[in-house]
């Protein structure tokens, strides 16, 4: 068994190291460890198809205080205002905090932060938390400096330009970079790190929140909701699940006031997600019709049985990609010799990565975070202990909450296409209430939606996987429905 296993780990990096070279070296690296993480799980003899139930009553009294110091606490949301970023431009007219929640006392185990407070109005606005895939990747460096946070880096790796598009405009938002481990995180204790898994991430997670909320007590009872993309198409469901199921046992202070959540492009489903992925190569000519037949014919994704002739068309289908961004499959690729100087909010720099790699570990950025000085990266290698092969039964058990569930994709993404989120959700078979329909941004389609009892689908036009990186104000008008519990608008006027 042990030597049929290895063969397995041997082809499968080998399948991997041919994938890799076939799409562009720049290409970001959230995106990448997505596909590697996709790759592992077909190592596994049967991959994971339960989910831990989660009720953390005495979890939480070990390492959420009792007794809350409000003194204490208010010392420690003072000490984590940033008085300013190095490089920020003029007119920054809205507060910024970043720092450490403990998770876990004895380990040492600490999660960094960053939180964005709305420039107008921000005690009426409602509270998101956004998270990032991979796993294993930085909500701080790619949600908050790549996407939908309120800078963006320049390409000198030292400045900074305003995002006009940002999130903050229409809510508060806290970037979590979870688990222990990825970014500024961190653990004392060295087993954390091989010691992770979808359970221990939703656990800490959850445990940041009811910490957190004790530090900054004025949105204990603000409508709470929590976003992400890629393979936070595990956290964030997972994360709500842990809410509910909780709220339902804590006392009335402890209770999280979670409304919705929002999956951008969002890996639900093994089985779905890998169909869908193919599909779509083929769909966009990325493919040819004699790989695919031979993919549909001999890939059996459902039970993983996958055989040498399935994997020699699975090779074939990345050879045929040629040099492109799967992850925007008509993106340029990064050309560091033909740079912008500053963010300009229209085409989305492919570069972005390096320049917010470069930021994020001068000394003073660090200083300026409060956070513990350190080699900062995009993403980091992580021991994965689970994974189930599917969330949609946690999908389901939220349908079934009442929460607002809204599940958008933009739809020029290669690796989580918008065919795999149709397969994943039509297998939900929920009843339409809203019939597909376009919807706009000023006169122009910003994409397309359809609701269904319980969960809307929204596309984005023109977006690749980082959907507010591509379309920054698309997505900002869609988000802005969701957060007020309407469709995106449907006049062109």
């Amino acid at each position: 068994m042990s030597s049929i296993l290895s063969q397995k780990v041997l082809l499968w990096s080998l399948i991997l190291l041919v994938y890799q070279f076939s799409i562009s070296c720049k290409a970001n690296q959230q995106s990448k460890y997505l596909y590697k993480f996709i790759q592992s799980k077909r190592f596994q003899q049967k991959p994971s198809s339960h989910e831990e139930a989660f009720y953390l009553s005495a979890f939480v009294d070990e390492h959420v205080p009792n007794k809350v110091h409000v003194e204490e606490q208010l010392r420690l949301m003072k000490a984590d205002k940033v008085k300013a970023l190095p490089g920020q431009p003029k007119g920054v007219n809205f507060d910024q905090y970043a720092g450490y929640v403990t998770v876990d006392a004895k380990a040492g185990r600490e999660l960094f932060y960053y939180f964005v407070e709305s420039p107008l109005n921000s005690s009426t606005k409602p509270l998101v938390l956004w998270l990032n895939g991979g796993p294993g990747c930085s909500s701080f460096g790619y949600g908050a400096m790549q996407e939908l946070g309120p800078f963006r880096v320049n390409s000198d790796g030292r400045t900074l330009s305003l995002n006009k598009d940002a999130w903050s405009n229409v809510a508060n938002v806290i970037f979590l970079e979870s688990p222990a481990g990825v970014g500024f995180s961190y653990s004392n204790k060295t087993l954390d790190y091989s010691n992770i898994g979808d359970n221990s991430t939703a656990r800490d997670s959850y445990i940041f929140l009811l910490n957190w909320l004790e530090r900054f007590p004025q949105y204990k009872t603000r409508d709470f909701f929590i976003a992400g993309e890629s393979y936070a198409g595990h956290y964030v469901p997972q994360l709500a699940h842990l809410i509910l199921s909780n709220n339902k046992k804590m006392k009335h202070h402890r209770v999280i006031n979670l409304k919705g959540i929002a999956v951008g492009n969002g890996w639900i489903d093994d089985n779905y997600c890998t169909k869908g992925m193919y599909d779509y190569f083929w769909m966009q000519s990325l493919n040819s019709d004699e790989t695919h037949r031979g993919i549909e014919k001999l890939c059996d994704f459902r039970n993983f049985n996958l055989t040498n002739e399935c994997v020699g068309y699975q090779n074939k289908a990345a050879d045929e990609l040629g040099n492109i961004d799967v992850y925007n499959i008509y993106a340029p690729l990064c050309n560091s010799s033909a740079t912008k100087t500053s963010y300009s909010g229209s085409d989305f720099d492919p570069c972005s990565e390096a320049y917010t790699v470069a930021y994020l570990n001068l000394p003073k950025v660090q200083k300026a975070l409060h956070a513990k000085a350190r080699k900062w990266s995009s993403c980091s290698d992580l021991s994965w202990t689970d994974s189930p092969a599917s969330i949609l039964p946690t999908i389901n058990r939220l349908i079934s909450s009442g929460i607002s569930i809204w599940i958008y994709s933009g739809d020029i993404d290669g690796r989580v296409p918008i065919t795999s989120t149709k397969y994943s959700i039509n297998s939900l078979k929920l009843p339409v209430n809203t019939a597909w329909r376009p919807w706009y941004t000023g006169k122009e389609v910003g994409g397309y939606v359809i609701g269904y009892k319980g969960l809307t689908l929204v596309t984005v036009r023109g977006a690749g996987h980082m959907v507010p990186s591509y379309q920054p104000h698309r997505a900002l008008s869609m988000i802005a429905s969701f957060l007020h519990g309407k469709l995106p608008p449907e006049s062109n006027s």
